[in-house]
């Protein structure tokens, strides 16, 4: 049993509970103070390397979310039709956290290798993907700026992939996708703060894709939102190191000598 039953059903929630947690905790980031002790880029940086403003940032990410939202509903209204007669019963706890093992692979494996041709095709660079590193300075609430066709190919038919794949029911799909935005809106968020749990258990986090979002680093980098496993398989692990401003805050740097 969970808190929303007998209020909404698991398909509404899995529409619709993923926008409301990247809002309220993206919201979060957006209404801590300057933290400049904290900050992987000064905000003097951020004002003048960024080329979006923060309005079009948040109308780019509302229309993926519409995008997102439309194919959720879609995609729950087939899957909930071909298993109408069991469409109430829940597998084990066991069972669930497994395919949310296999949904964060499938997820990560499609990220992965549309992020990097996106890359590489200097057309989709220029016209799709060059949207999104318009933040040279990555913060929460963009987490999700991204060109519509983007948005599409890389976040929404990846996530419905997992979902497809891993099998996984439309409650259990709650917990994996707020827990992928969560991920994600925390490794865009530009801070390093002490105690983050991402910051401990990934490897994967804010300072490693900031490293992506750097010029020496659009090539490297490539893995989201979970581990960077595809990136040490294939040649595109961009190792860096930790080093502190004498102004305050930390800057990422790339390891000249190949080595964390």
């Amino acid at each position: 049993m969970v808190f929303w039953e007998g209020y909404c059903s698991d398909e509404v929630m899995g529409i619709f509970a993923p926008i409301v947690v990247y809002w309220v905790y993206a919201g979060f980031y957006q209404a801590l103070p300057p933290l400049d002790r904290y900050r992987l880029h000064t905000r003097k940086e951020e004002e003048a390397k960024n080329m979006v403003p923060l309005v079009s940032v948040v109308r780019g990410v509302l229309l993926q979310q519409i995008v997102q939202a439309t194919v959720a509903h879609g995609l729950f209204l087939v899957t909930s039709n071909a298993n109408s007669s069991g469409m109430n019963v829940q597998p084990s706890l066991a069972i669930q956290i497994i395919q949310i093992i296999i949904a964060m692979f499938v997820m990560d494996t499609w990220q992965y290798f549309v992020h990097r041709y996106m890359h590489q095709n200097k057309f989709l660079y220029r016209h799709v993907h060059s949207q999104h590193h318009r933040l040279v300075v990555p913060y929460a609430i963009g987490a999700l700026y991204n060109h519509p066709l983007e948005g599409l190919l890389l976040d929404t038919f990846g996530g419905a992939l997992s979902f497809l794949v891993s099998g996984m029911t439309a409650r259990t799909s709650v917990i994996f996708f707020c827990f992928a935005v969560v991920k994600t809106v925390d490794d865009h968020c530009g801070l390093w703060l002490p105690g983050n749990i991402f910051h401990l258990l990934f490897q994967n986090n804010t300072a490693y894709h900031d490293i992506h979002h750097q010029l020496q680093g659009t090539k490297y980098n490539y893995s989201q939102p979970f581990f960077p496993i595809w990136d040490k398989l294939l040649g595109t692990y961009m190792p860096h190191h930790l080093v502190k401003r004498p102004e305050g805050g930390f800057e990422a740097r790339i390891a000249k000598d190949g080595k964390d």
